[in-house]
């Protein structure tokens, strides 16, 4: 089992498993966000980049770095690879650079997004995101388009993500939607205005990282952190009937599928739980949910981001006086501090 080192922290993981999966057997503030990948869609991954990491050493047996920045997604660790995440400043300026570009179009929608509080791309621009917008020009819009009764699509938000499309070919079993047109006239359709109407359709929802696909008989009726999730199953030929029913006092305003601390479903539901089964009698409830994310629905307010934003504060400001050291020096002694050290710390 070849041993991989991240940000100062050695695992031994499986032959095959890529840079972003051995940084989530390690866990904490080391692993690489992602906007695109995801473990249980085949073929995801390696389309927004934000998972970019340093490989300096390839392996034991070729220590040279890689001359690129690599996508932690997709580029499998090799025995004795050593990596730098958030202990590489180039990295970080690599990322802030990635989501001023996620964000170039992107509408300001927070205050009316439904997804507001739990939506990727916000924790992502907390933490790497610039204050400001340099952004001069008109962003893109597009028209609205009807996909459906139950879901909504907000073109405007979407940042071509692809996990909408694979949930579609490998969960709902039908497709008829997907990325139309190339480059800056990209954008995710439906192909002569059909609808998704496929049993476990919905499922797309929930995979979504932004708020460009949302829930229509829960639109607008309440925001997340307002909400409490309980842990409920049923009795459905359709799925395991497993998920997450949030509610308002005594109503169940929405339901989602169960998922685990990376934002990933654990378990993929029908439209039939999660869009008709809204009366609190057609579920069994378990205990409440306790949600493994860091966002306002879990601590009520965004803690785990801002030990996160203090570690790469931290990493920061250490590489700046190392770098104020080797320039008074005359030369680059090299990275003095313990990166092991700045992310445990």
């Amino acid at each position: 089992m070849p041993k991989v080192t991240i940000d100062g922290h050695e695992i031994e993981v499986d032959a095959g498993t890529s840079i972003l999966n051995a940084a989530r057997k390690i866990g904490g503030a080391l692993v690489p966000p992602t906007m695109c990948y995801y473990s249980k869609l085949k073929g995801s991954g390696g389309k927004c980049r934000t998972c970019l990491v340093k490989v300096v050493a390839q392996s034991a047996a070729n220590p040279r770095p890689m001359p690129k920045l690599q996508a932690s997604c997709s580029t499998p660790v090799a025995d004795g690879m050593v990596v730098q995440n958030l202990t590489s400043p180039e990295v970080l300026d690599a990322r802030k650079g990635i989501v001023e570009f996620l964000l170039l179009n992107h509408p300001l929608d927070c205050p009316i997004c439904d997804q507001a509080g739990e939506c990727d791309l916000q924790d992502l621009a907390y933490v790497h995101g610039l204050s400001a917008s340099r952004n001069d020009f008109p962003r893109r819009t597009f028209e609205t388009i009807d996909i459906g009764e139950r879901i909504e699509l907000n073109r405007n938000r979407c940042i071509l993500c692809y996990r909408c499309v694979y949930t579609a070919n490998q969960v709902a079993g039908a497709r008829v939607h997907g990325v139309l047109g190339r480059g800056d006239h990209a954008e995710i359709g439906t192909y002569i205005r059909s609808s998704l109407d496929s049993e476990m359709s919905g499922n797309v929802i929930d995979v979504c990282p932004v708020g460009a696909l949302t829930d229509k008989t829960a639109r607008f009726e309440s925001r997340v952190w307002f909400l409490k999730p309980m842990d409920v199953h049923c009795t459905c030929d359709k799925c395991s009937g497993k998920a997450v029913a949030w509610m308002r006092g005594e109503q169940v305003v929405r339901v989602t599928a169960r998922r685990d601390a990376y934002g990933e479903v654990e378990g993929w539901i029908c439209d039939s739980c999660r869009f008709e089964r809204k009366d609190k009698a057609a579920w069994t409830f378990e205990a409440p949910r306790r949600v493994e994310r860091n966002s306002v629905i879990g601590q009520n307010h965004y803690t785990g981001l801002r030990q996160l934003l203090a570690v790469t504060e931290k990493h920061i400001a250490a590489r700046a006086a190392v770098s104020a050291a080797d320039e008074a020096a005359g030369g680059a002694t090299g990275y003095g501090a313990d990166p092991a050290a700045l992310i445990s710390g």
